[in-house]
């Protein structure tokens, strides 16, 4: 008996195979977009898709305490390459995008069904037969968490909220003078770019107020036009970074370098230490670290490379700290200890050398760092004459 009914299972189950091969071959059914799925197709679909994010959430680990820099991290990603699709507060998806099918869905108003897990897994690693792709690099857990952080709280942003968020500081004010560098105004091209880069790092590099991207004002045009180029390659992973330089030609790379190269962070307005706010006792643990390093770990002392408040980096490719936020430096800290951190070809010094901090060092060295003024190169170069 259990023979018999294992071979009538086995001959159903070749029937229905080839009955859905020869079902296929006939092309009745339509792929067109235009018609949409049946409502049991759909339906298979849509219960596929939510059994498997669930299954495969169970995997990720609890999130992080999430931060407004976290927030203002997905929010500067999401402007630019979700809300295109997904649409934004005040920003409607346009009709050619709710043809697509599925149609991106309205994310403020889907989110509040997944939990920060589930939605981590879906941002990461993307959804197929749609056209939400995975995270451009699976090395930047930190990045993935910084978007869930945003969407945790984008159903409740208004449209008053979000835009100015969003632009960030796109325009330079009228009285502002037109973008220079030492070669001259910048072209068509690095205009346009600049756009781009003041979403999130000013037009004059000078960062944000919540800390959330780095200064960019000041560092060597080397170090800046080697990120870049280490950004687009994938030699140093950012899935918000890497789309929006490997969009940028050479030359328009080398022109953005020089620009925010030749500003002096210091003559800017609004440029307060971005650590003034940390302990006391931390900071002067973490210059303790910074200017002698940790000897019975092997650790160097941080200054020897990347400089104190006035002194230079000792090389063009290390970029100067001083001034830069908190959390940023931490976050760096973490990424070279987890191999996700990479980029110029000093990189391989730091890898080595961030294993030897604990991380209440890497919190103390970054506070220091932080409640340092900013000093462009150029300055801090004439200073330690």
């Amino acid at each position: 008996m259990i023979r018999l009914a294992l071979s009538a299972l086995l001959l159903l189950s070749g029937l229905a195979a080839a009955a859905a091969v020869l079902f296929a071959w006939t092309g009745v059914y339509s792929v067109g977009a235009s018609e949409g799925h049946w409502p049991v197709t759909r339906w298979f679909l849509e219960f596929t898709m939510r059994r498997s994010v669930s299954t495969h959430a169970f995997a990720v680990e609890s999130p992080p305490p999430f931060t407004e820099a976290m927030f203002r991290r997905g929010l500067g990603h999401f402007a630019s390459a979700c809300a295109p699709c997904h649409g934004a507060p005040g920003e409607p998806r346009n009709e050619v995008v709710r043809n697509m099918l599925p149609p991106p869905p309205d994310l403020a108003t889907h989110v509040p069904n997944w939990r920060p897990e589930q939605l981590f897994w879906i941002v990461k690693h993307g959804l197929k037969y749609t056209g939400m792709p995975s995270w451009p690099t699976q090395q930047r857990d930190d990045e993935v968490w910084a978007m869930v952080a945003f969407l945790q709280r984008l159903p409740e942003l208004t449209p008053e909220e979000y835009g100015p968020l969003a632009r960030g500081k796109l325009l330079l004010p009228p009285s502002a003078p037109e973008p220079m560098s030492p070669m001259g105004p910048l072209g068509e091209l690095s205009r346009s770019a600049l756009v781009t880069c003041a979403r999130c790092h000013g037009v004059a590099g000078e960062g944000d107020e919540a800390g959330a991207f780095p200064k960019l004002a000041g560092q060597s045009r080397a170090y800046l036009l080697e990120s870049l180029r280490s950004f687009a390659t994938g030699r140093r992973p950012s899935g918000i970074m890497q789309p929006v330089a490997v969009e940028l030609r050479g030359e328009t790379m080398e022109e953005l370098a020089t620009y925010f190269a030749s500003i002096d962070p210091a003559a800017m307005a609004g440029q307060e230490p971005g650590g003034a706010a940390a302990e006391p006792g931390l900071i002067r643990r973490g210059e303790q670290i910074a200017m002698q390093g940790v000897p019975d770990r092997g650790v160097p002392a941080c200054a020897s490379c990347h400089g104190g408040g006035s002194p230079a980096p000792s090389h063009p490719l290390y970029p100067s700290l001083a001034g830069q936020p908190a959390e940023y430096l931490s976050d760096q800290l973490a990424l070279w200890q987890k191999g996700a951190r990479g980029g110029t070809g000093a990189a391989n010094i730091m890898a080595r050398l961030a294993d030897g901090l604990a991380p209440e060092e890497i919190r103390a060295v970054s506070a220091y760092f932080s409640s340092l003024p900013s000093v462009g190169r150029a300055a801090s170069e004439q200073a330690s004459r």
